[in-house]
């Protein structure tokens, strides 16, 4: 007897064993990225197995065929048309071959990295309602790729398991507590462990942040970690928000969500099992509205470490307490290993919508330094022994407007930053962007469509508000050095302030995409320009680099949006040629890139119908265009239609398209669960009038 449960011991012991360990058929499989290889991914350079390439999200290359010797021979491979206008933010991943990218609405794509052909597509065929929820455009930052599968998420809140070989659902999952509310996901999944991690989008639209955690394999939620507490009279759903909730007021307005949506920043330590998470902005921005006692507001603007198997939180460090201004820290997040007063310290960096450049330890969170890294105007340092920002009086708009420094845009925003461990810099696209912050009068909330509670304009940076003159605003690349705490270099890229995020290699180069079109190579040491590429698209992504048969590339999503999609800047590449969308792949002894047709000049505003309304219908009817249709409407040129130039025809079915959704199909979703007729008709008149302002102008020019 003994000896049959010795024998059936040894024969579960030995199927254990098996399960243990890594069938070899199964590493042969495509998309095949495990633990163990990506821990060594440097032990394979030509490969790019994140949206940064390594576990740190570095956006570094230790490849060095392309370098600042021969850049100047840099040219077009080849090029994959995604049939798409509007925004492509995504960095692909690179592996045994394959190039994986996300699209528009959450659209997955496989295509082989020699040829730019096309494997296979995913389409996961978000309805065009979904469009009016974003608020910067229908797009995705990105994909996870693991074991053998694709892990995607769509606008409209799912998340996809996809087969890597052919694209096919292995499983699905609805991460949204509530459909009613409009959420979104714009953000990449991550691989945290056992689960991959998804948050969401929408703070603006008057939701609740929340983070979740679901089974690699089955897809079954492990954990749910929200990022701002409920109304603390009802119970709270783990133990953080408890302690989140004595930083809100009692009466704060929970029927508006709090915000502190985590719509990008995640990074996951495999050595430490944490998950690194930013956080967003409050909704509404304006604290007096939010939570009129004030109070920090855990956890808005924050970065939160979270042990990736249980959900509970590790530490917390809060990079913009009580928010007021729409300062996210949901910008990427990079983790490496800097010497900082001769010790060797592990750490994490960010150069949040703030204008600080924080280092954290990120074991403990303790903060060791945090610079400005553009200009600031809202605050003048931040204490180092309680790791807060002195707020300075110019901060303050609820009395009276003010011009801020950064804007809502931030000083950096969601395009990832590199670093490069052999110059030991940060590159970051970075900007100075001044705003007139103003709180909105008689502000009142409307379930489903922005409520920011403030509203805001472009500004001049003047001596009066700091040091920076009038000609250092608008975008740039800057190197930073982070041990140091300060700018080694710099490039201004011209008044505009979107430009594309940044890519650093072993061969001593950064290539950074800008909005004339123009991928540029820079000296990583120096910042001196070595090579310029018209590509003719507008791009934000950040490009990537890869081998392949011995040859290395540089690849890069192609099409301008997000959250400038509503205008095309003068001068850019997306104003002369148009927004197509592609993914461009580049290597040495290439070509000139194709050219897309230049478009043909806009032709006159047509003459409006006759205006009849009232000032009161007409101020209501502003009000209701700014919180409802002008996140995407700015009505100059640009990806969505401009309004003054309606035709005869569009302005009968006006009511037809706004309220009924006629042009649904079109990505133009019906209004009728969230406005009224008369609403409608009151953005109609409000429309109706700034279309005779413009064509009265015209004529006047034409005389």
């Amino acid at each position: 007897m003994r000896s049959l449960i010795f024998k059936v011991m040894i024969i579960g012991l030995g199927l254990l064993l098996i399960g243990c360990s890594e069938p070899e058929n199964n590493k042969n499989k495509p998309g095949w990225i495990d633990k163990d290889r990506l821990e060594h991914a440097d032990q394979e350079p030509g490969s790019w197995f994140t949206g940064g390439r390594d576990f740190g999200e570095t956006h570094f290359s230790p490849l060095t065929q392309i370098t600042d010797k021969n850049a100047a021979q840099l040219g077009f491979a080849w090029q994959y048309f995604t049939d798409s206008h509007r925004g492509l933010e995504a960095t692909p991943i690179f592996v045994d071959g394959v190039l994986y990218v996300t699209g528009n609405w959450g659209m997955v794509f496989a295509i082989d990295g020699k040829t730019g052909e096309e494997i296979w597509t995913f389409d996961p065929e978000v309805p065009g309602k979904w469009a009016r929820n974003a608020c910067c455009d229908v797009v995705s930052r990105g994909l996870s790729v693991w074991r053998g599968k694709v892990y995607a998420a769509s606008l409209d809140g799912r998340l996809f398991a996809l087969d890597a070989a052919n694209g096919q659902v292995v499983w699905q999952v609805d991460t949204f507590t509530d459909r009613s509310i409009p959420y979104t996901i714009t953000g990449a999944p991550r691989i945290a462990g056992k689960n991959v991690v998804i948050g969401n989008s929408g703070a603006e639209y008057g939701v609740r942040g929340y983070v979740t955690a679901y089974d690699l394999e089955s897809g079954q939620q492990s954990w749910r970690f929200y990022t701002v507490p409920g109304d603390p009279r009802k119970p709270f759903e783990h133990p953080e928000l408890e302690m989140a909730s004595k930083t809100w007021d009692p009466d704060s307005r929970w029927d508006m969500g709090g915000g502190g949506t985590a719509w990008d920043a995640m990074v996951y330590d495999p050595e430490l099992n944490l998950l690194y998470v930013g956080t967003g902005n409050g909704s509404p921005w304006v604290q007096a509205e939010r939570s009129p006692g004030g109070g920090d507001n855990l956890f808005l603007s924050s970065i939160l470490a979270i042990e990736a198997d249980s959900g509970r939180l590790a530490w917390h460090y809060q990079t913009t307490p009580g928010d007021n201004w729409d300062y996210t820290a949901t910008q990427p997040i990079i983790l490496t290993e800097l010497e900082i007063k001769g010790r060797l310290r592990k750490v994490l960096m960010q150069a949040p919508k703030n204008g600080f450049f924080y280092v954290l330890d990120r074991v403990t969170g303790e903060l060791l330094s945090a610079e400005k890294y553009a200009a600031v105007t809202w605050a003048s340092h931040v204490d180092m022994v309680t790791g807060k920002p002195q707020i300075l009086p110019q901060a303050n708009y609820d009395e009276e407007k003010k011009l801020i420094l950064p804007s809502p845009a931030g000083a950096h925003n969601w395009q990832p930053m590199a670093y490069n461990p052999h110059t030991g810099l940060v590159y970051i696209p970075a900007m100075n962007d001044p705003a007139i912050y103003e709180k909105r009068e008689n502000f009142q909330f409307i379930k489903g469509i922005n409520n920011q509670g403030a509203h805001f304009s472009e500004g001049t940076i003047t001596s009066e508000i700091g040091d920076f003159e009038a000609e250092n605003a608008g975008g740039f690349l800057l190197a930073w050095d982070p041990v140091q705490a300060k700018a080694v270099w710099k490039h201004r890229l011209g008044n505009f302030i979107f430009h594309g995020g940044v890519l650093t290699t072993a061969g001593n180069i950064v290539v950074q995409a800008r909005d004339d079109g123009l991928l540029v190579v820079y000296a990583a040491d120096s910042g001196e320009v070595l090579h310029q590429i018209q590509t003719g698209s507008s791009i934000l992504a950040a490009p990537m680099s890869y081998v392949i048969d011995g040859e290395q590339y540089i690849a890069v999503m192609a099409g301008y949006g997000g959250g400038p999609f509503g205008y095309f800047p003068v001068g850019s590449a997306v104003e002369k040629y148009g927004n197509e969308g592609r993914l461009l792949a580049f290597k040495l002894g290439g070509g000139d890139v194709p050219l897309p047709e230049v478009l043909p000049p806009l032709g006159p505003i047509p003459k409006p119908p006759v205006l009849v309304a009232s000032p009161e219908n007409l101020a209501e009817g502003k009000m209701l265009f700014a919180k409802a249709c002008s996140e995407c409407h700015w009505n100059i040129n640009g990806g969505y239609p401009d309004l003054r130039r309606m035709s005869p025809e569009v302005h009968e079915a006006f009511k037809d398209i706004v309220l009924y959704g006629q042009r649904e199909p079109l990505g133009m979703a019906g209004f009728s669960d969230i406005l009224s007729e008369d609403q409608v008709e009151a953005i109609h008149s409000h429309l109706i009038k700034i279309s005779h302002e413009a064509y009265e102008e015209q004529q006047e020019q034409s005389e």
